[in-house]
């Protein structure tokens, strides 16, 4: 059986030899978890992008992901990593907007831009090869998150560090580089369970509970640094 090395952390590597859990067991689930999502997303892209055949080609997808990736398609074809940007902010009510907000990006300040992608064999003529590697690196993004769903804000993290698209360069030049985003996100979730947990509303009070959390956030990598 090919063997794959698999780098951790060394408190993580510690806390894995204490445990003795099945390492290979759980990697290769992890991995087949993985590949299954990524395979059916290059299928779904190869196929009718209407939202009602999306979802039901990519599960794992929320339902405000499914409507970004049908307004990107509105934008015609291939999709660009551009037209999955504008998709972001034409949805309107999703979590990506309130990440963009809470760093200092007013959602409406941004211009998706419409520059042309090339595409490739493996993409196929309906995505554009940056848009297509965008979409994979959202379900790794989830992955890494711990998270079993793909959503946009996965998609913001990926559109932010995928180097090649307009969608990247765009944001990358209003700060929002991969590494600012994936932490953004974090807090944000944090900042949800702790709303849940009080009973309060999201949509009105994130990004007070953003704010702090980033500036933590912050000050530790700073320590760390």
């Amino acid at each position: 059986m090919p063997k794959i090395n698999v780098y951790l952390p060394d408190d993580l590597a510690d806390a894995v030899r204490e445990s003795g859990i099945p390492v290979s067991a759980i990697c290769q689930r992890a991995l087949e978890q993985a590949v299954q999502r990524v395979a059916a997303i290059r299928d779904a892209t190869a196929h009718d992008l209407d939202p009602a055949a999306l979802a039901e080609r990519l599960p794992s997808f929320t339902a405000r992901l499914v409507t970004v990736l049908g307004l990107a398609a509105q934008r015609g074809e291939p999709v660009t990593s551009g037209a999955l940007l504008h998709g972001i902010l034409a949805e309107g009510d999703n979590l990506a907007l309130q990440i963009l907000t809470a760093m200092d990006i007013p959602p409406t300040t941004l211009t998706a831009p419409t520059t042309a992608e090339p595409t490739s064999d493996a993409t196929g003529p309906r995505f554009s090869r940056s848009a297509a590697i965008a979409l994979e690196l959202a379900v790794g993004e989830a992955i890494g998150l711990g998270h079993n769903y793909v959503g946009c804000e996965h998609l913001l993290i990926a559109l932010a560090a995928e180097p090649d698209g307009a969608a990247g360069e765009t944001l990358r030049a209003r700060g929002a580089d991969a590494r600012a985003t994936r932490r953004a996100v974090s807090a944000a979730l944090a900042g949800y369970a702790h709303l849940r947990a009080n009973n309060a509303r999201p949509s009105e009070t994130l990004a007070a509970v953003l704010a702090p959390l980033i500036e933590r956030i912050e000050r530790l990598e700073s320590r760390v640094g």
